[in-house]
């Protein structure tokens, strides 16, 4: 089954699922996927801290980096995956605006996520992060296999 993951939301999945977002610009998007038990998750998160507005964060943790991860976390946990079978890939915390964009958020949703994986004892795999490119993710559970697409080509991460 095809899910897409929107701004703000996280879906998880198993085997015959597909993970998949729309271009990301500055959001951040992480894969999780454990190939012991062929589940994953998928996350788009929009901006890097939820102090912001904790109400929000409270409503909907996936509109933050800060939250987001935690809660993806354990929603993986809960469905059986283990820390030390997760393969972590980050997709997006671009700057589309380039020099024009101000509060280079896209920069900070990477550093917010940096400093989560680091006290968590987690490390990514992969990652295609920053520059100005759009990018769209798919994580496809059957195989494990991350790939973007951006400018109308694809790779594997």
């Amino acid at each position: 089954m095809q899910s897409i993951v929107s701004v703000g939301d996280m879906k998880i999945g198993q085997a015959q699922d597909l993970l998949l977002t729309q271009p990301l610009g500055c959001c951040l998007g992480l894969t999780v996927y454990d190939p012991t038990t062929r589940i994953g998750g998928l996350l788009q998160a929009m901006l890097p801290l939820s102090k912001i507005n904790l109400v929000k964060a409270k409503i909907n943790p996936f509109m933050f980096v800060d939250t987001g991860i935690p809660a993806l976390f354990e929603k993986l946990h809960e469905q059986g995956v283990l820390k030390a079978n997760m393969v972590v890939k980050a997709v997006g915390c671009g700057n589309p605006m380039g020099k024009k964009e101000v509060f280079k958020i896209g920069k900070r949703n990477y550093h917010v996520l940096q400093e989560m994986l680091v006290k968590a004892g987690i490390y990514l795999t992969a990652e295609d992060v920053g520059g100005t490119a759009s990018r769209a993710v798919q994580l496809d559970l059957a195989t494990g296999q991350t790939v973007i697409k951006s400018n109308g080509a694809k790779k594997v991460l």
